[in-house]
């Protein structure tokens, strides 16, 4: 008898390879406040065909993101520029991890396109990490930037960056395309660094906030953390001093929601009312915008809140 072996057809590479021994870990069953609408035909599958149409990604569909139908409906997305696969491992993220691939020149211009298609007034952009790439992928960024502003003048832009950890100068040129709001999350609170974000630091992140207000005191800044990945009460009330101390401006508190069993496990879910209590501190504490919210992301509803956002500040001039 002969025994035939394909040593031709690979095995399918896991989408997170670093993950892949670890053991399970349980999935906490969600309560009642954590559902989400299935997404219907209409706009959303508009939203795909042009997203797919242009050969981008977006951080709603590579992150899994719970609000995907609600705002692909309306014809909004976050784009994710610079390929689908992270050098980062964090264990709380549902991003492909690996060695990403050569960027694609001309994916300032397809956002760009995208933008005026979709008829955003409002844009989000966001990125993979590129520790691979001697900037971090800042001009991309930029470059990004400017094609989207050339092609829709009236479109506000905000962008959401890597922390562009050991790329020195990389953020004063991201800084220097102008986009409306500079958009850096701390993800957790520092004791939980370790565990949930092992290839960052938490006072470079901050500092990174802090150099943005340095380098244009206009620009809006904003941040925002998980919930629910085991930190302790008084740690969030820290990071709020932590980030208002960096006159962040606009601060975001969601839920953390496991992507699997190979992810960081949900320690607990927070109550719509504790999030209601982290609102009200963090607006006393002097934030110009906050959102918290069990489903609360931080580009979800990213328009309406930049509209609140600016007249917020221009409410605070005319007070002081």
């Amino acid at each position: 008898m002969a025994v035939v072996i394909d040593t031709l057809k690979k095995a399918a590479r896991p989408r997170h390879p670093e993950k892949a021994h670890r053991a399970d870990t349980a999935f906490l069953p969600k309560p009642d406040w954590i559902r989400v609408r299935a997404p219907g035909p209409g706009a959303f599958g508009e939203t795909a065909r042009l997203v797919r149409g242009n050969g981008l990604h977006t951080v709603c569909e590579e992150a899994s993101c719970p609000n995907i139908g609600e705002c692909w409906a309306q014809k909004h997305a976050t784009f994710l520029i610079m390929g689908d696969t992270c050098t980062r491992a964090c264990s709380f993220c549902n991003v492909k991890t690996g060695l990403p691939g050569a960027l694609d020149a001309d994916e300032p211009q397809k956002v760009a396109d995208a933008t005026a298609n979709l008829g955003l007034k409002h844009v989000v952009v966001t990125s993979v990490d590129r520790d691979d790439l001697a900037d971090g992928g800042a001009e991309h960024f930029a470059r990004t930037i400017r094609a989207i502003r050339e092609h829709n003048p009236e479109t506000t832009i905000e962008v959401l960056t890597p922390d562009f950890l050991r790329k020195d100068g990389a953020l004063e040129v991201v800084v220097a395309a102008a986009p409306d709001v500079f958009n850096h999350n701390l993800e957790t609170v520092p004791s939980l660094y370790l565990p949930v974000r092992p290839g960052a630091r938490y006072f470079h992140s901050l500092r990174i906030l802090q150099r943005v207000k340095e380098l244009n005191p206009r620009m809006f800044t904003k941040s925002g953390i998980m919930v629910g990945l085991g930190e302790q009460r008084n740690e969030v009330l820290q990071v709020m001093d932590d980030l208002r101390s960096a006159e962040v401006d606009f601060i975001t508190i969601g839920q953390y929601l496991q992507p699997s069993r190979k992810h960081h496990p949900v320690a607990r879910y927070v109550t719509p009312d504790e999030f209601a209590n982290y609102a009200s501190i963090a607006k006393a504490k002097g934030f110009l915008m906050v959102s918290s919210s069990p489903l609360t992301r931080s580009s979800h509803h990213a328009g309406e809140d930049f509209e609140q956002l600016r007249a917020a500040r221009e409410n605070a001039h005319k007070r002081g």
